[in-house]
């Protein structure tokens, strides 16, 4: 599948701004360390975008660690890149219903943004709060005050508090409603959305969002599917895609792959259907995959292999 272009180029560049982690995961009664955080908002562009596109990572990056990252990092911008001694550390507990244990051993600075001299040579930029402190409040503003473009913002662990051991815990996002004034397009998942605010209804979250300028507000739920609200002639719609029912080998990244193909795809194609059948196709491979990010067949999967 192509992707037809209503942005009138050769080319995009898409900044993406988050955290790098490595995971240590234990699944199943097994253990394993591999790449992880922003590494999957990469990996999903880089499964959908054009041969002349770009991207550009705003990340933390330990040298002595890169080889864990080196299959999708190696042919991306690193202008932006931050190099620290260490980078956080998360230990997850996946288990087969309901969200995972997270427990960071670090949790690092805000990002710099100061090597970014030109907010608008990029096409759409993409923010994942990976850890929860990847950016802060002032510096979305910064962002959106020199960016007219779209915005993608996965809330992610900003919805979790952090414990003195480190563990993440959920709690509502203290002042949301002053970032959902700098954000175009929200990913969150079904319990990450009950935090936004204090009420729980979901109608009223969702009318909250888009008083505040939110476009577009999209909830995943893994194994059920995802359902995206917009609005059409005034009034707030959704669309809903069951998940792929697939064999499950991978349980983490796909919801950050998700979030990345549905911002590239509707970016290039102003189509919120199109963006949402790609992004639950992409999600849905990405589960079957036990080693994705050294699979060349992943990209075939997601471009060519809808329904």
């Amino acid at each position: 599948m192509s992707i037809f272009r209503l942005i009138i180029k050769d080319f995009m560049i898409i900044l993406v701004i988050g955290q790098t982690l490595e995971d240590h995961i234990n699944y199943r009664e097994t253990t394993s360390i591999k790449p992880g955080g922003i590494f999957y908002s990469v990996l999903g562009l880089k499964s959908i975008i054009d041969k002349n596109d770009s991207l550009s990572l705003c990340s933390s990056i330990y040298k002595e660690n890169m080889s864990l990252f080196s299959p999708v990092y190696d042919d991306i911008d690193k202008s932006l890149f931050s190099y620290v001694d260490e980078i956080p550390k998360v230990y997850l507990n996946i288990s087969e219903e309901g969200e995972r244990g997270e427990c960071y051993s670090l949790v690092s600075q805000n990002l710099s943004l100061d090597k970014i001299t030109d907010f608008n040579i990029y096409d759409g930029i993409l923010i994942n709060m990976i850890t929860g402190f990847d950016i802060n409040l002032d510096q979305i503003k910064v962002i959106r005050s020199k960016f007219k473009r779209d915005i993608f913002f996965d809330a992610h662990t900003l919805a979790r508090g952090l414990g003195k051991d480190g563990t993440r815990n959920f709690r509502v996002i203290p002042e949301f409603e002053k970032w959902a004034q700098n954000i175009d397009i929200l990913q969150v998942n079904e319990t990450e959305f009950s935090f936004l605010f204090e009420f729980k209804n979901d109608k009223e979250i969702i009318d909250k969002l888009f008083s505040l300028g939110v476009k577009i507000v999209i909830i995943t739920n893994g194994k059920i599917g995802a359902r995206v609200y917009y609005k059409k002639n005034g009034e707030i719609v959704s669309s809903f895609v069951a998940s792929k029912k697939m064999v499950v080998k991978n349980n983490v990244g796909c919801g950050d792959i998700f979030g990345a193909v549905f911002f590239y795809s509707y970016i290039c194609e102003n189509d919120i259907g199109i963006a949402l059948r790609l992004a639950n196709n992409a999600a849905g491979f990405a589960v079957a995959y036990d080693n994705l990010e050294n699979s060349e067949g992943f990209r075939n999967d997601v471009t060519t292999g809808l329904d």
